[in-house]
């Protein structure tokens, strides 16, 4: 079996998410006084990060789990709406190029995956007119109305390596025929696992790594 392992941010769709979910919170009829309490916490550890004081995946882990008290205390049919009504918008914007290329793949009987740190519920809702074999985003934790601390394992960096591999236990995997499409440095541990990485508008480290290596960049 042969697979190709697509990215969501900056891959599959052009953009960054986050900044997208925190506009839609924003701007939400029924979610936008959540808005203020979300970004009171998100600021000083954005200033650590941006300062140095703190790893990037701890800041996006905060940053998600925050993200997703702004439901907590509404039913699990809200917030699901909510995910599908950016994700409707979201799935006019898909980059045209990777779309053809997973196409080309799926005529030739790759498995397809999507395989991103986004939430899960969003990445359904703007995949939903595209044929995906398996798609893997953060899984959103049952919200509770007393949970203080949600527990949530956000998919970037060796975790999504570690993702891909459990899908393939006890299966044959033709890796050296396999593609992956990503567009950060932190999809370097899912582009190395496959003979045919390719890098889709690369950050410049990224990008660094691509023309060392010789890999395709689009």
């Amino acid at each position: 079996m042969k697979v190709a392992i697509f990215d969501f941010d900056g891959t599959l769709f052009p953009n960054e998410t986050f900044p997208l979910l925190m506009n839609h919170l924003k701007t939400h009829p029924r979610f936008h006084q959540k808005y203020r309490p979300f970004m009171t916490r998100l600021i000083p550890i954005y200033l650590a990060y941006k300062c140095k004081l703190c790893p990037e995946k701890t800041m996006k882990e905060y940053s998600m789990r925050h993200y997703l008290h702004s439901f907590t205390s509404s039913p699990e049919t809200e917030m699901e709406k909510f995910f599908y009504e950016l994700g409707d918008t979201m799935s006019e914007n898909l980059s045209e190029s990777v779309l053809q290329r997973l196409e080309e793949h799926r005529r030739d009987g790759y498995y397809i995956m999507l395989v991103s740190g986004a939430f899960e519920p969003l990445l359904h809702s703007v995949t939903k007119n595209v044929a995906f074999d398996k798609i893997i985003g953060t899984s959103v934790p049952p919200l509770h109305k007393k949970d203080k601390q949600l527990s949530i394992d956000p998919i970037q960096g060796v975790r999504k390596r570690e993702v891909v591999m459990n899908q393939f236990i006890n299966m044959e995997v033709d890796w050296a025929n396999s593609y992956s499409y990503g567009d950060s440095y932190s999809d370097l541990d899912v582009l190395e696992l496959v003979g045919n990485p390719v890098a889709v508008k690369p950050d410049s480290r990224l990008s660094e790594v691509a023309r060392n290596r010789k890999w395709e960049i689009i």
